[in-house]
């Protein structure tokens, strides 16, 4: 039995943690930088003992309270590799349990009940719960997949600008604008794609969908092409079998307007955050507590 659980949300931008009682009362919550183990598991890791520790923190506890406590940790790129071993095996706490950040985001905004999520931030994964089974969709990382996720939507467009700079394609306001902010040449553009992160590219996702809505060709190409791969995922996920679909992260309230339109009647709000639903199930199971709570 540990003597308090720890939650915590890691994603391609950032960290939080939260410090809760065995009932999974929060206490406090703690901040840190990015904690995509697939791409900088170093970084990850600081990341995720920053926004720890400043939860501990905030919350009054002692130095020990970690080695004291749960942890259940959601993080971007845990079912790659031996990621999630890393990551047990490097923090100093009682318990440590490594799983997406799917689930907790699932288990925040449907609950323990059945339903889905689709995650759309920097990266994308999808997650469905019916009964004690539960799916992933996607989540396989930038390289080859988080298709419809922020980085996917700006390397495209960096890639369409370099197209439309070597006119195989059409300018558009978006191409020239990001053109100019790399200095009207391609060459730093280059330089920059050879050593972004995820991160660096999800940053353009918001400038692609506002060039699609104010009727940007590049930008209703990009977004239209994303916005299929989501459909399909969802068909998917519906097939299966599940009836409410939230959407989550930050390109969430993005994207309803250019899904089809048999999947806005599944689409449902979420109950509460990720970082909810990592508390959540900590509480269930290193202690026991919060059984159907969210």
């Amino acid at each position: 039995m540990v003597d308090f659980v720890i939650g915590v949300d890691g994603g391609g931008t950032g960290c939080r943690a939260a410090v809760a009682g065995r009932d999974g009362r929060i206490l406090a919550t703690g901040e840190g930088g990015a904690a995509n183990i697939l791409t900088d598991r170093f970084g990850a890791i600081d990341n995720i003992c920053r926004a720890i520790d400043g939860a501990v923190a905030a919350a009054g506890l002692g130095g020990d309270a970690l080695r004291r406590a749960g942890v259940l940790l959601g993080l971007a790129g845990s079912n790659v590799g031996d990621a999630a071993g890393f990551i047990a095996a490097t923090l100093p706490a009682g318990r440590v349990e490594v799983v997406s950040d799917g689930l907790i985001a699932l288990e925040g905004a449907i609950g323990a009940g059945d339903g889905a999520v689709a995650i759309l931030g920097t990266g994308s994964i999808f997650f469905a719960r019916q009964g004690d089974t539960v799916r992933s969709y996607g989540g396989w990382g930038f390289i080859i997949g988080d298709f419809g996720s922020g980085a996917s939507l700006g390397r495209a467009a960096l890639a369409a600008t370099l197209l439309a700079h070597d006119r195989i394609i059409a300018a558009s306001p978006l191409t020239d604008r990001l053109i100019a902010d790399f200095g009207g040449t391609p060459g730093p553009m280059v330089e920059f794609a050879r050593t972004a992160s995820p991160g660096d590219f999800g940053r353009f996702a918001p400038a692609v969908f506002a060039a699609a809505a104010a009727g940007d060709p590049v930008g209703l190409d990009i977004v239209g092409k994303a916005a299929v791969a989501v459909d399909l995922a969802l068909d998917r996920i519906a097939d299966d079998g599940a009836a409410r679909i939230a959407l989550l992260g930050g390109l969430a309230p993005l994207y309803p307007a250019y899904l089809a339109e048999r999947h806005r009647p599944r689409l449902v709000a979420p109950k509460d955050n990720a970082l909810a639903g990592a508390v959540a199930l900590a509480a269930r199971r290193f202690s026991g507590a919060g059984e159907g709570s969210a």
